[in-house]
């Protein structure tokens, strides 16, 4: 193996970044096993009057298909009374909403959550389906989302 292939290698094994990432991804670690860590945001996502939709356990799946995989959970959550109107006015919006975090594991078995942030959501998400997002609400998003966060890993 090259120097350099070894070195990609590396990089792409190396612990996520624990702030905010440029690909609008932000990840934190979490003080909790992965099970609690998605019943705190979930918890966190009902008392600010949210719904939690689902959850897709991607290890579970795996397992199905008789393959490995650490814990990878997504929790699928959001807001209806904001969504709705949101999607009645722009319909292909239902194909990015609602939103999702992500809980999962790393080779060390330290626990993460990963979400997107509010300006990402703003721009990758809203922006596609034909929505600007003032930059007063992408905050307002930023602060909601990190809130939940803050509650799940702390």
């Amino acid at each position: 193996m090259t120097r350099r292939l070894a070195l990609l290698l590396a990089l792409l094994a190396a612990t996520p970044a624990l702030a905010q990432e440029p690909d609008g991804l932000v990840t934190r670690p979490s003080a909790h096993p992965v099970r609690e860590t998605l019943d705190r945001f979930a918890a966190a996502v009902r008392a600010a009057g949210w719904t939690v939709f689902t959850e897709i356990d991607h290890a579970a799946a795996a397992q199905a298909a008789g393959m490995q995989l650490r814990a990878r959970t997504v929790l699928v959550f959001g807001n209806p009374r904001g969504g709705t109107p949101a999607m009645q006015a722009h319909p292909t919006l239902a194909l990015d909403l609602p939103m999702r975090v992500l809980v999962w594991e790393d080779e060390a078995g330290r626990i993460f959550l990963t979400r997107s942030s509010g300006e990402d959501m703003a721009r990758r998400v809203f922006a596609r389906h034909g929505v600007n997002v003032p930059a007063e609400a992408q905050r307002a998003t930023e602060e909601t989302l990190a809130g939940f966060t803050r509650k799940a890993v702390e």
